[in-house]
């Protein structure tokens, strides 16, 4: 364990602060875990995992061997748990404990214990292969990118660079994930997307829609600090176990409330101190009749109102229509139980709301978020300690590569596809506009959205005329992904049926390459895991960390950077993808990558992070605070855990990061803010500008404007600028003062000089409680596609059909002929979809895990006691459970509980294998299929997309249960 350094000028690590000194007496376990600061709950979380970390058989290895101890970042959910790896000979010998690590304390959960398998599993892909005549052939790197990328030149040729769908990863690295979207920029085309699309896209559209930026407002230590924690779509315990300590501490230690809303019993629920039950997708009417006690007793925090919040008078109209009584009437929740809620959160605060996917996934996805920001906003509970949206993201890097722009709507670091964005990234690039223009159909098709990862396969199956781009999908490339994760699989398969071209680069073959039938034209390129390689990730709370790499690439794997480097050279333009990128070989520099990331991330604070100060920061991490997570001494002293965005101006700024968006209680330099002034100053004659209130230590006394080089001159701040920092400004805008920003001003002035007078860069406006530019400017509450309860739809129809990122949405034709042809009485049943401790995503890498894949053996469905019953279903048994679209089927054992409430079921996500009952084991390479398999519950899942993104519905639908 490390209990100790050889150095003794080495500070302490949190271990040994923890521990003390050894010699003085004996430390029982009830010493330990008094001692650690944990209490009853927590102890066990903490305690369990520090136990499963090692295993009991030693490899032999040489003891004369020298051992290096290698940190990088567990690859599973985004709480950021550090792994500190032994190897010897460079063989990963042994895994320990991260003691010093602020995020997890040396605590790992079941996943996160068993991380070393992933890299020295047997299940993992050995070499390229491809499919021919329905079997699997091995080949060699070079003629698999050879082939590929004479395939992808052939359909580019005939049907357009828009016929390739670039599908990324949450797995990338952010170096990973930025160096993939430029290659589709490079290739031409905005259909590039990620696991974002299908977990917390709609979070990014609420809560960016609301107050500027789309991310967790505060941290997972920080929720330490909370009076009030609202869970609600989220199962801590299960989705993000480690995070867990730090609700339980907020619980016991400073007696928090803990309040789980949720359609299931979860093994979070059993640790709340209020529980409310909720009939699935009625998130709007609960926060609504939350929010209207908070009105009716005039509860709400009028001045932060006043001065910090547009519109808010718009929803005091809407929740006036949500009584008690309507409230119980659409949810089935009392509302007067949610009086309780609304006391807490206005009075015992700090008040966090948490949420996850399960408020996410829904055709109402965005508005549900933008309802729980409204109720922050109303309470006073955004831009302080232990408040805010604390919003827990699945996999480890699916912030970073949302950051850096794996997304179908915008270039890295949310700066969109007009013009003016192309243009701040070709001169990043250092590329030629007009170059990057011609690769693309038109200017039309380079500033227009791609198509979404949740409808790829009806970009492929959709007669041409229906598909708004010149040819349908033609051809796919996926690293990093899983198939089983849309809805609708059965038309997805069809989709993957009539693809030309199937490239999967993986360290698994994943469920795209065995769940359709497929006989020719797939191929299989072997990845490396994330410890095989190096490169930063953020975690939900923004901060980066930087994993260095544990061993080399094993087999013939080699890692992303290499493999988009390779097909890049065949496609023609890996010298554009790396003019300013050190390339080893054939192998970009991750750092290098990074550094070109922060000379263009400037609109959200991506610029300070430089690999320098985050490798400092995990060689120091004994030097944070876990509550602050800030440094108090060292190399590193001022600074927070892992730089979290924004950390403005260039590197040697030195800005310690932003551990809480909008806090005016701190000064800019310190991390302090205000809400982002990004929807103009002024909205039909109501300014949008905070009015008396500012950050600590700021010049101006009130709200203003984005800052340009413009406002500089009228402020006369414009002489602070430096000769070299004018130049560049210049350079860009030319003599047009308002044309350069403080978020396309390469040289950093315009924020240095912001945050020398103590103002934010972005301005200092008000969070929209409206936001008239979405569908719905205030949340209302809309019934589900596949509606239990039809009576009110008329009522809370979903929106009129419409077209968006170039394909129809039939949402409202879809609902109208469930009601018409009686849907909700043929399948009765709620269903509903969520995670197991033991596995992660579409489960392809944890079921290959051998030591999780013993935990967990067997897809199942969670059926209400009085359903069993009703249906002669024993615990157990196998079932057959039919969705309400294509005739679809799966075959599972039933797990009778009282979790799941009466007429509701719950299937995990993260099974596949299966399909319609049917075994697709043969169709894996011989040797790389996952120990476990399972049906999908998205086999059953169906229609149904939020309008702002096209997230997917996979937390209602309908379904029938019946004896296998």
């Amino acid at each position: 364990m490390l209990i100790k350094r050889k150095d003794a000028q080495v500070q302490k690590t949190r271990l040994q602060s923890v521990l003390g000194d050894l010699s003085s007496g004996v430390l029982d376990r009830r010493a330990f875990l008094r001692r650690a600061g944990f209490t009853a709950g927590a102890a066990g979380l903490a305690a369990v995992s520090l136990g499963a970390v090692r295993r009991a058989e030693a490899e032999a290895i040489d003891p004369k061997l020298p051992v290096k101890q290698v940190k990088n970042i567990c690859t599973h959910c985004s709480v950021g748990c550090t792994v500190i790896a032994e190897v010897q000979n460079d063989v990963w010998v042994r895994q320990e404990p991260a003691f010093d690590s602020p995020i997890n304390r040396g605590s790992h959960c079941a996943k996160g214990a068993s991380v070393r398998e992933l890299v020295k599993g047997t299940r993992r892909l050995r070499s390229p292969m491809k499919l021919v005549d329905g079997q699997w052939q091995k080949l060699n790197w070079a003629t698999a990118i050879d082939e590929i990328g004479a395939k992808l030149l052939d359909i580019r040729e005939k049907s357009g660079p828009d016929s390739v769908f670039w599908l990324g990863s949450a797995k990338f690295s952010n170096e990973g994930s930025y160096l993939y979207r430029k290659f589709a920029a490079l290739w031409g085309t905005n259909t590039v997307d990620h696991q974002a699309r299908i977990c917390h896209s709609t979070t990014v559209a609420g809560v960016a829609n609301t107050w500027g930026y789309g991310a967790m407002t505060n941290s997972y230590n920080d929720i330490r600090r909370s009076k009030t924690m609202v869970i609600m779509g989220g199962n801590p315990a299960e989705a993000h176990p480690v995070s867990l300590q730090h609700l339980l501490i907020a619980k016991e230690v400073n007696r928090a409330n803990m309040v789980v809303i949720d359609p299931r019993f979860t093994r979070t629920a059993a640790h709340a101190t209020d529980y409310i039950r909720i009939r699935p997708g009625t998130d709007i009417p609960i926060i609504w009749g939350i929010l209207w006690h908070v009105f009716q007793n005039k509860w709400e925090d009028t001045e932060f109102i006043a001065q910090r919040v547009f519109g808010m008078d718009d929803v005091r109209k809407e929740v006036a229509k949500w009584t008690p009584d309507e409230v119980e009437r659409v949810t089935g929740v009392p509302g007067e139980q949610l009086k309780r809620v609304a006391d807490m959160m206005a009075h015992q605060k700090p008040a966090t709301l948490i949420w996850c996917m399960g408020a996410t996934q829904k055709t109402v996805g965005t508005a549900n978020v933008r309802a729980y920001c409204i109720l922050l906003l109303a309470t006073g509970n955004v831009g302080q300690f232990g408040a805010g949206a604390n919003i827990f993201r699945g996999h480890c890097n699916v912030q970073g590569a949302t950051d850096l722009g794996l997304d179908v709507t915008s270039l890295p670091l949310y700066y969109g596809l007009a013009e003016g964005a192309w243009k701040h990234w070709a001169r990043v690039w250092e590329i030629d506009y007009a170059w990057l223009l011609s690769r693309f159909d038109s200017k039309a098709m380079m500033e227009a959205p791609g198509i979404p990862s949740t409808r790829w396969f009806d970009a492929v199956t959709f007669p041409k005329d229906q598909v708004a781009q010149r040819d349908n999908v033609r051809a796919m490339v996926v690293f990093g992904h899983g198939g089983n994760t849309v809805t609708r699989m059965p038309e997805m398969v069809k989709g993957l049926e009539k693809l030309d071209l199937l490239v999967v680069a993986d360290p698994h073959p994943t469920t795209f390459a065995a769940v359709s039938n497929r006989r020719n034209g797939t191929y299989l390129l072997p990845i490396c895991t994330q410890f095989e390689t190096s490169g930063s990730r953020t975690a939900s709370n923004r901060s980066l960390q930087w994993g260095a790499q544990v061993v080399k690439p094993i087999w013939e794997s080699k890692d992303d950077y290499e493999a988009m480097y390779l097909l890049a050279e065949r496609l023609g333009f890996a010298d554009k993808l790396c003019k300013n990128i050190k390339v080893d070989g054939k192998h970009p520099s991750p750092e290098d990558i990074l550094r070109e990331i922060n000379r263009g991330g400037w609109s959200t604070g991506y610029t300070g992070q430089s690999p320098e100060r985050l490798k400092a920061h995990m060689e120091n991490q004994a030097s944070f605070d876990i509550v602050t997570l800030r440094a108090g001494d060292g190399p590193v002293k001022g600074d927070y855990y892992g730089l979290p965005w924004p950390c403005w101006g260039t590197p040697e700024l030195k800005h310690p990061g932003t551990h809480t968006l909008y806090n005016t209680n701190l000064h800019v330099k310190d991390g302090g803010g205000t809400f982002r002034a990004r929807f103009g100053v002024e909205y039909k004659g109501a300014t949008l500008l905070a009015e008396g209130s500012y950050s600590l230590g700021s010049e101006i006394k009130d709200g203003y404007p984005e800052f340009t080089l413009g406002v500089l001159k009228k402020l006369g701040w414009d002489g602070d600028l430096t000769a070299a920092e004018r130049a560049t400004i210049e350079a860009i805008g030319g003599n047009a003062p308002d044309g350069v920003s403080w978020s396309t001003d390469l040289s950093g002035g315009i924020q240095r000089v912001c945050i020398a007078h103590g103002v934010m860069p972005y301005g200092n406006g008000k969070a929209r409680a409206n936001a008239w530019n979405l569908p719905d400017p205030v949340p209302v509450h809309r019934e589900p596609i596949y509606s239990p309860r039809p009576d009110l739809v008329a009522k809370y129809p979903t929106l009129p059909d419409f077209k968006a990122f170039r394909l129809a949405n039939i949402g409202a034709t879809v609902q109208k002929s469930a009601v018409d042809r009686g849907i909700a009485k043929q399948f009765p049943i709620v269903l509903t979809s969520g995670r197991l401790v033991e596995y992660e995503g579409g489960g392809e890498e944890t079921r290959s895990n051998p030591w999780l894949a013993e935990l967990q053996q067997e897809m199942f469905v969670e059926v209400n006691t009085a359903d069993a019953a009703a249906r002669g279903i024993a615990d157990g048994a196998w079932v057959w459970v039919t969705g309400a679209e294509s005739g679809s089927k799966a075959k599972v054992k039933a797990l009778v509980t009282d979790r799941v409430g009466p007429g509701v079921a719950f299937m995990p996500f993260h099974f596949a294998g299966w399909f319609q009952g049917v075994d697709q084991r043969d169709k894996y390479p011989k040797g790389a299929d996952p120990y476990v398999l399972g049906e999908s519950v998205n086999t059953l899942t169906t229609y149904g997309y939020d309008p702002v993104t096209y997230m997917q519905e996979a937390k209602v639908t309908l379904c029938q249960i019946a004896k296998a």
